[in-house]
């Protein structure tokens, strides 16, 4: 299929949406055919089924036909698409903070991280040869979409490696796909091609599909994401811990798959699954409206702080080039009709457009295209106060003793972890994620008694790395309750330090990721490098224990504590270490959320 004839479908599918539940309202409309009878198979493996329809994943050209496009996916699979297209899978490789990182640890390594990085966030890209440091406007356009379609549904092979050892088989829309199922409409398609216009062999009219999908068990399973989610850098140290604490969790002993919590119809909760079509083939529903649905969502705290021209994943955007759209200036009004309307009339200054931004209808087109990611990024800020607040709880206030005024007031939050499968805060560790405690006490008369958890003039708590803190401008949270786990490095002189990424500066001034030369069993931790760990286990819960002097208790009344649990993905310190420009710091300011806001009202003597 040519890419116009491809991307005009596709763009058709966005028409009139606002999200995935109004794409999904809309298909579901359709009337729906009676399934046809799948005839009954036994089972065999991914490899014996593979090698049945004579796929040879060793005859491989790695080429970009080798590896089909999302959007290739999109015409028969809208819902899947629209809500991949707005998962962290699809921002993986998207990501500006990904490459500031990414290059900054590079670069201080003396690059010998290597493609360490980019083998889980641009696997198909790596697989292809492209190299490392490629800009990502000069990537392949299935490269810059991260983990997508192929990155799972290509694989057929078990693994239980970690650091994205797993190998993606190339191979064309007609290649093989794996999924979790057996794919029994599938048949109903092929019997009839020229009802549902589809083409089921190269040189044949129609749209092009794949064959009748392998079921491959491990898809299914937690072990299928081990690969990306148990991650260790060469001294020891686990950036990526979620596995280690899955195994160990009552969610594992129960039989409970990542995939339920995260892939379920409830963000972070085992609660079943949705029910969908399998697909929809030429506007008609294939087998039953009662299929199980897997919500590529992939439900998380993670969020994104790309440009919303460029993210969440739209096939209009495909008009325009990465940096074309990174020109576009959408904090600004451009596009907006009521603006236009103005800046034609000369009521307005004119900017100095980039030369593709400099037709109105150009402008205006973009516009439309942002205000619709930007629908889809709503449902994904929903979807990321949801799961987070389905994993976790915070009981209290809790008083020592009666409130009095003239003496300190002493209280405590009982912070809860509910999710069976892994700690509080889980994934990533070290520079991130940040969730920590915001507790005020307002007093009788309006004011603000105490506060702790609060941020500096970069939106930082204030702890030992917040930047006010070490110009003298910000005081330091002594009672600050933050579970954000730190790298501990050993220096040449003093004890040991925090610090942002595990690379000791101080030992050694030319640094190098290299195997360590003491197995981490004698030391149970990398030499000169090891972590604070702070995260709350699995349904375990942590005393957040609070002391408000005498001094500023002295008026009898009636007091409110607020609180609320905060969260964010990366502190802006550790942005500005590695680069990060303003409009970045914003965007990371604007996504943090609030998790659990309440209050309680009590009365002091």
């Amino acid at each position: 299929m040519d890419r116009s004839r491809l991307l005009c479908c596709t763009i058709l599918l966005l028409a009139g949406a606002s999200g995935p539940r109004a794409m999904a309202d809309d298909a579901v409309a359709m009337p729906a055919p009676t399934p046809a009878e799948a005839p009954a198979e036994p089972p065999i493996s991914a490899q014996a089924a593979a090698a049945k329809l004579g796929y040879d994943p060793h005859a491989a050209v790695f080429a970009k036909s080798d590896y089909p496009s999302a959007t290739e996916c999109a015409a028969c699979h809208p819902r899947v698409f629209w809500e991949w297209s707005v998962s962290n899978h699809a921002y993986a490789s998207i990501s500006p903070m990904f490459h500031k990182f990414e290059q900054a640890i590079n670069d201080l390594s003396s690059g010998t991280v290597g493609t360490f990085c980019v083998r889980c966030h641009q696997q198909v890209g790596t697989q292809m040869g492209e190299p490392r440091e490629k800009a990502l406007w000069d990537r392949s356009e299935v490269s810059r979409e991260g983990i997508t379609c192929v990155t799972c549904h290509h694989v057929s092979k078990e693994f239980g490696k970690v650091n994205g050892e797993r190998e993606v088989n190339p191979g064309g829309i007609h290649t093989p796909v794996f999924g979790s199922g057996l794919g029994k409409s599938y048949g109903e398609v092929a019997a009839d091609p020229a009802e549902y216009d589809v083409s089921l062999a190269a040189g044949e009219p129609g749209r092009p599909i794949h064959p009748a999908p392998i079921k491959f068990q491990q898809l299914s399973r937690s072990e299928f994401c081990v690969s990306c989610h148990q991650v260790a850098v060469h001294p020891g140290i686990k950036l990526e811990v979620v596995w280690d604490q899955y195994r160990d969790a009552p969610s594992m002993a129960r039989g409970t798959q990542c995939q339920a919590c995260h892939m379920g119809k409830t963000p972070g909760r085992p609660n079943g699954y949705d029910t969908w079509p399998i697909a929809i083939v030429n506007g008609q529903i294939i087998g039953s409206e009662k299929e199980r649905h897997s919500n590529h969502m992939f439900f998380g705290p993670g969020y994104p702080i790309a440009h919303p021209g460029l993210f969440p994943f739209n096939p209009k955007a495909l008009h325009w080039g990465i940096e074309q759209w990174l020109g576009f200036d959408y904090r600004a009004d451009w596009g907006k009709p009521e603006w236009e309307d103005r800046l034609a009339a000369g009521k307005v200054e004119a900017p100095n457009f980039p030369e593709t931004w400099r037709k109105r209808e150009d402008r205006e087109k973009a516009r439309t295209i942002i205000a619709e990611n930007n629908k889809l990024l709503e449902e994904k800020r929903r979807s990321r106060v949801a799961v987070m607040e389905n994993g976790s709880r915070i009981d209290g206030p809790i008083f020592d003793k009666v409130p009095r005024a003239g003496r300190s007031l002493r209280f405590h939050y009982n912070i809860v972890n509910v999710d069976p499968g892994h700690n509080l805060p889980s994934g990533s560790l070290g520079a991130q994620p940040e969730i920590w405690l915001n507790v005020a006490l307002i007093g009788p008369d309006g004011n603000k008694v105490f506060e702790s958890g609060y941020t500096d003039s970069n939106g930082d708590m204030v702890d030992l790395h917040s930047l006010d803190y070490a110009k003298g401008t910000a005081k330091l949270d002594r009672q600050l309750f933050n579970l954000q786990t730190k790298f501990l490095t050993t220096n040449l002189v003093g004890t040991d330090r925090e610090m942002y990424l595990p690379v000791n500066f101080d030992f050694d001034q030319l640094p190098f990721i290299r195997p360590s030369g003491v197995p981490t069993t004698v030391l149970n931790h990398p030499p000169f490098i090891r972590m604070e760990q702070r995260s709350i286990p699995p349904l375990a819960q942590r005393e957040a224990n609070y002391e408000i002097p005498s001094a500023v208790m002295t008026q009898p009344g009636r007091y409110v504590l607020q609180v609320r649990l905060r969260s964010r993905a990366e502190p802006i310190y550790f942005m500005r270490f590695c680069g990060a420009t303003p409009d970045m710091e914003q965007t990371m300011n604007e996504w943090m959320i609030d998790i659990h806001p309440q209050a309680a009202e009590f009365d002091v003597e």
